[in-house]
């Protein structure tokens, strides 16, 4: 290094905290939770150091997501290579120049079964090796089924069920392994807000989680004294720590409203910050998440994206047989519903009625050609999040099929909420003829959401894995698309910018979806997380000065 003579130069020295804050993401599903976290700041806050997902499928999409990370990190010239993949160009992702991004990206993202011997052992040997003496994250969210509330439904219905014997209660436990050996500076634990109300035995298993996460040693019967955390809220005051009375804890206050933190949909899930404590007892103060204003709508995210049309099951499919099957099925409707008292109603199958006529519609692909300003939302920081002028086609953007009877419920729901904006809801509102579905509980008003269409000017509601089932809850706003929404709607309101690939067929791609936390939440959170170590480790102070005198 050539240095000027007889002067002071500040020279910026390589310490350890320019380095970025290693992650370990449990439970990781297609990536949620790390893509807001790897994402954070222009990208070098976070490094993954290890993904663990036990599903085969969404670990081939978050190897793939690490790829295109990778490159970006340490070869962007290559990210051809990635594009020319989405856009299908070359049958893989990967080329004789980025080999060695795709081969790092498998030993980031891991095929393992937590809770298992073999796939301990394969974490342990993971983090053995390759986790730093210094902060770190832990983030994730154990399986949710045996907490959610229509889990627990189903679970009673089985007569040999028992919570008390469902490992899924108790998968919190792995994670709770690995921050009593480990130690993190910080954990983001995710759940549905079922598991507040769940109990095993007549107690609650959120209160019991509460305490064992302040006391991971004291939990898992280990009498040595351990790392102890205090448990905070992301979205006010409230926490709780070691040795303090759970009673006065209100559960709900651990509740995230994603809605009112800019997310196009009302997601609200259970995230709880765990924070190391100091010699003293105390933790780094922050700052909660910051509320919104106003909401970002359906229509937004989804109004821009290339309209579609579902296609027909359980008889020949055509754009010419599917148009007269949603044309008759809207003109019976409309012959039933009196114009003067619906007058709504009525104005709104007309307007759907002609939009009908001048439609040409397709049924989309898992690369759907991209137009040049498709999917524009027209909010800058929104769009630099989800777009990606790199990609030639919409990614999974695949319409799934509908029986005829589906189609007229379908295109009531979508019509009705154009008029009253709001979804209709059981047998008094699905009040036309050969609405009712064969459901021998259908006016029990036990199923009354059975059937719900996304209004266009409110958030979403919540996408949930069961979308990978049938499309009932999920009916697109458009009454001429007459359909559910495809894996890139959902993903889209679920926040995965647009260059994220799911992969598997469209069930595997809509179960990933549904199960993910939303990448832009997790993003807000990292910066939080973030703010939190900067204080802990002085890294707020980003260059260290030298004087050095020639």
């Amino acid at each position: 290094m050539n240095l000027p003579l007889g002067r002071d130069t500040a020279i910026e020295c390589d310490t350890e905290h320019s380095k970025p804050i290693q992650i370990v993401d449990l439970f990781a599903g297609p990536g949620g939770l790390g893509e807001g976290f790897a994402s954070s700041g222009d990208g070098s806050r976070f490094e993954i150091l290890v993904s663990a997902e036990m599903n085969p499928i969404a670990r081939e999409t978050l190897k793939l997501r690490a790829f295109y990370r990778l490159l970006k990190q340490n070869n962007p010239e290559q990210l051809c290579d990635y594009y020319n993949f989405c856009n299908g160009q070359t049958p893989k992702p990967y080329s004789d120049l980025s080999e060695a991004q795709w081969v790092e990206a498998e030993k980031e993202a891991r095929c393992i079964t937590l809770g298992s011997k073999e796939g301990d052992a394969e974490l342990d040997a993971i983090l053995d090796e390759k986790l730093e003496d210094r902060p770190w994250v832990l983030i994730g969210g154990p399986p949710c089924q045996a907490y959610s509330i229509v889990g627990r439904s189903r679970n009673q219905g089985k007569a040999d069920y028992s919570a008390e014997n469902d490992h899924r209660h108790f998968l919190y436990k792995e994670y709770l392994r690995i921050i009593k050996e480990r130690k993190p500076a910080v954990f983001v634990m995710e759940n549905v807000k079922g598991i507040l109300s769940s109990k095993i035995a007549g107690e609650s298993i959120f209160t019991q989680i509460l305490e064992d996460l302040t006391d991971p040693n004291k939990a898992l019967g280990d009498p040595s004294p351990g790392k102890k955390y205090r448990i905070c809220s992301l979205v006010n005051d409230q926490s709780f720590g070691p040795g303090e009375d759970v009673s006065k804890v209100d559960p709900r206050g651990f509740i995230i409203r994603a809605e009112e933190y800019g997310i196009p949909q009302a997601r609200h899930r259970v995230i709880l910050l765990g924070i190391a404590l100091d010699e003293h007892g105390n933790i780094e103060q922050y700052e909660c998440l910051a509320k919104t204003l106003g909401r970002v709508t359906a229509k937004q995210i989804l109004g821009d994206l290339p309209e579609l049309r579902s296609r027909l099951t359980k008889q020949a499919d055509s754009s010419e047989a599917w148009y007269k099957e949603v044309a008759d099925h809207l003109d019976g409707l409309a012959s039933e519903v009196d114009s003067n008292a619906e007058p709504k109603l009525s104005a709104e199958m007309n307007i759907a009625r002609i939009a009908l006529i001048s439609a040409s519609l397709e049924v989309g692909a898992l690369r759907v050609p991209r137009r040049k300003d498709d999917g524009k939302i027209r909010d800058e920081n929104l769009d630099r999040w989800y777009r990606d002028d790199e990609l030639k086609y919409w990614l999974n953007h695949d319409a799934r099929g509908h029986m005829s009877s589906d189609l007229r419920r379908y295109m009531f729901a979508s019509v009705y909420a154009r008029a009253y904006d709001t979804s209709p809801k059981g047998h008094q509102q699905f009040c036309l003829s050969d609405l009712a579905p064969a459901h021998k509980n259908w006016e029990s008003g036990k199923f009354s959401d059975r059937f719900r269409v996304q209004v266009e000017h409110l958030p979403a509601t919540t996408i949930t894995s069961h979308i990978s089932k049938d499309g009932h809850y999920f009916i697109h706003y458009d009454p001429k698309q007459c359909r559910s929404l495809t894996v890139r709607e959902a993903a889209r309101l679920q926040t995965f910018p647009d260059n994220y690939f799911f992969q598997g067929n469209r069930t595997h791609q809509f179960h990933q979806v549904g199960n993910a936390v939303p990448p832009l939440l997790a993003n807000k959170i990292a910066s939080v997380v973030f703010e939190i170590l900067s204080k802990k480790t002085g890294r707020h102070k980003k260059t260290a000065l030298l004087e050095v005198t020639i």
